[in-house]
């Protein structure tokens, strides 16, 4: 029976969707299956994250209104036979579907898969709702801003009134050198504002925001790597982002971001 994790964030634009599709890579890698199931109807981007906009013949949408079965929607990842994406609509869908309606086309996934990951909508809206409703567990992207903590703690709140228990952090976008400077919270200072333990700890990159370090190879693999890890094991192990800040390159190194 798989784990169903809705991956949230109260903000949008703290690279929720980016978390969801290189989880769900590193968890299959570790020989889990996993499906990333996209329910941002309208404004979804997943497919394109997971590389596999090309190949949608049906998406989430068609599978609820009976048109497909679940099955004939998933799409293969290209990288790993373990991986699938279940897609939604570009187009804005009818106000009447619901978490039960969704709910319902996922629950022919559980005995198939290992793990079932939300990539939910930003905000708390309609399509938030729809979204945890069908969760046994979340997980909160946050990147260290003010703005961002308030609102993933406002989401924390949520989702305790939809009884769920099982809820973590991901901290995304953490730059050691303003941490270390005293520019930005720390991992810790953000678990301790938001009373919930932090599972995994993404660090920004340059390679990320241009687009080179897709999260698979580069400075990001080994973050994901180590969340998906926790996940699976149920532990708490930290990526050290501070490390390459330490010592007498890593000063050197802080002293040129500030130039930059």
């Amino acid at each position: 029976m798989a784990k169903t994790i809705v991956i949230t964030s109260g903000k949008g634009g703290v690279g929720k969707t980016t978390v969801t599709a290189n989880l769900g890579y590193r968890l299959a890698e570790k020989g889990h299956r996993v499906v990333i199931v996209d329910t941002d109807f309208g404004l979804n981007n997943l497919d394109v994250v997971a590389g596999v906009e090309d190949k949608i013949v049906f998406d989430l949408i068609d599978v609820i209104e009976n048109k497909c079965r679940v099955k004939q929607a998933l799409i293969e990842s290209v990288n790993n036979k373990n991986l699938f994406v279940l897609p939604s609509q570009h187009t804005l869908i009818k106000s009447e579907i619901n978490g039960q309606n969704v709910s319902l086309a996922l629950n022919g996934l559980k005995d198939l898969f290992d793990y079932i990951l939300i990539d939910c909508p930003a905000g708390i809206d309609v399509g938030f709702h729809r979204a945890v409703s069908c969760a046994d567990s979340a997980i909160v992207v946050t990147t260290p801003s003010v703005s961002s903590i308030r609102d993933a703690d406002k989401v924390i709140s949520i989702l305790h009134s939809y009884k769920i228990s099982d809820i973590s952090v991901v901290v995304n976008r953490i730059r050691g050198d303003l941490v270390l400077s005293g520019k930005m919270y720390s991992h810790s200072d953000i678990e301790k504002t938001l009373g919930v333990s932090v599972l995994g700890i993404i660090p920004e990159s340059d390679a990320f925001i241009l687009g080179i370090d897709d999260g698979i190879t580069g400075i990001g693999a080994k973050a994901f790597k180590m969340l998906a890890t926790n996940l699976i094991k149920n532990q708490n192990k930290k990526y050290d982002y501070l490390k390459e800040y330490s010592g007498f390159w890593g000063s050197i190194k802080k002293e040129l971001k500030k130039l930059i």
